[in-house]
């Protein structure tokens, strides 16, 4: 008998796969609502398409992935033959790329051309998950995948996309508010007030922190995403743009650091990807430090490209490394406690002040 050493979490109560991707569709709920009235059919068409892309393909692969053995194509076509290929599928296999497909459409702006949208949901649930065997095998989350895999390929499209339905919301149309403040930290074009209630452009589903929080909240209370990485995201990502909002005093001394700080927290995706993408379960450490590095990893990266980068935002980009680092994560953590330990303390503190460095250098033009 040979005996493996694997780290913690066990399971503690009986809590369904099914329950817990429900309860992710539920907390969904509000943004997606909020996102489908703000923009009418510019965003409904986008949802539709993405929902119906991921989920076809998804069914189609895991039925080729699991093709029984020895069954004839023509025979699929018998009451034997579906009855076989039935037995493969579950609820699960209905609503893991329903969630993929949700995130991702709420990721995209409203008002993109329907190619760039279908391309980029058949490359996130095709290349980022089925690949790697399906569900619970899958090293990234389908959805950031897929909104990389548009922007590189259609990225003027995607920038130039109206973002409101006939005028409802105009201001939607204009540049984000990260756009707008590349650069220039001083630059604050939107009120605080608009940023939490969603008044601003941007992509559909992130633009209220307000909503995204309602849902975080659910999520937290049923237990159904770990608040852990959510902490590491937000927490490293908030002392960053602290640092940096104080180094730009050295620019512009009149400026308010509360409202630098503040506007940069609110905007752009870092909410969304929080809450909804980095506590993904499938693509997390298993271990409690290791997700809380997880999230860390994530928020560095997403402000590093903030702040130091060409790009006013980085959420899918920084996710997607994170996801990659995860298997690396549990590798170093396998046989360990499950508990946080002095030089984990140490490890991590020594990072963020490094790329806290790193930042502020940056915001201010450099250390002389």
């Amino acid at each position: 008998m040979k005996l493996v050493a694997q780290s913690s979490p066990y399971i503690r109560k009986n809590v369904s796969v099914a329950r817990m991707m429900a309860d992710v569709i539920i907390a969904l709920l509000p943004v997606t609502i909020f996102a489908l009235v703000q923009n009418g059919w510019n965003g409904i068409y986008v949802l539709l398409i993405s929902v119906v892309t991921m989920l076809f393909f998804e069914i189609l692969c895991h039925g080729i992935i699991n093709w029984p053995k020895g069954m004839k194509f023509k025979e699929l076509f018998s009451k034997e033959g579906f009855k076989n290929i039935k037995a493969k599928y579950t609820v699960n296999n209905i609503l893991a790329p329903l969630i993929s497909a949700i995130i991702f459409a709420l990721i995209m702006p409203a008002g993109c051309n329907w190619y760039v949208v279908f391309t980029g949901a058949i490359f996130g649930i095709v290349i980022g998950k089925m690949v790697f065997g399906g569900l619970g095998n899958n090293i990234f989350n389908p959805a950031a995948v897929g909104r990389i895999f548009a922007t590189i390929c259609f990225g003027s499209q995607i920038g130039s996309a109206n973002l409101t339905s006939g005028g409802a919301l105009i201001v939607s149309a204009g540049a984000t508010p990260l756009a707008l403040t590349k650069g220039s930290l001083g630059t604050m074009p939107y009120s605080l007030l608009d940023l939490f209630i969603g008044n601003v452009p941007g992509a559909m589903g992130e633009v209220s922190v307000l909503l995204i929080l309602i849902g975080a909240l659910y999520l937290f209370i049923r237990r159904s995403a770990d608040i852990r990485a959510f902490l590491g995201f937000i927490g490293s990502f908030a002392i960053y743009m602290l640092i940096a909002a104080i180094s730009y005093l050295k620019i512009d001394s009149t400026v308010n650091v509360a409202e630098i700080w503040i506007y940069q927290l609110m905007s752009g995706g870092v909410f969304f990807g929080a809450v909804y993408m980095i506590t993904d379960p499938v693509t997390s450490p298993t271990s409690k430090y290791g997700r809380v590095l997880h999230g860390i990893i994530a928020g560095s990266i997403t402000a590093l490209i903030r702040i130091c980068g060409a790009y006013p935002e980085g959420v899918a980009f920084s996710i997607l490394i994170a996801n990659l680092m995860a298997p690396c994560i549990d590798y170093f953590m396998r046989g360990k406690p499950n508990t946080y330990t002095w030089k984990q303390c140490l490890f991590t503190s020594i990072a963020v002040i490094v790329v806290a460095c790193i930042i502020s250098a940056t915001v201010m033009g450099g250390w002389f």
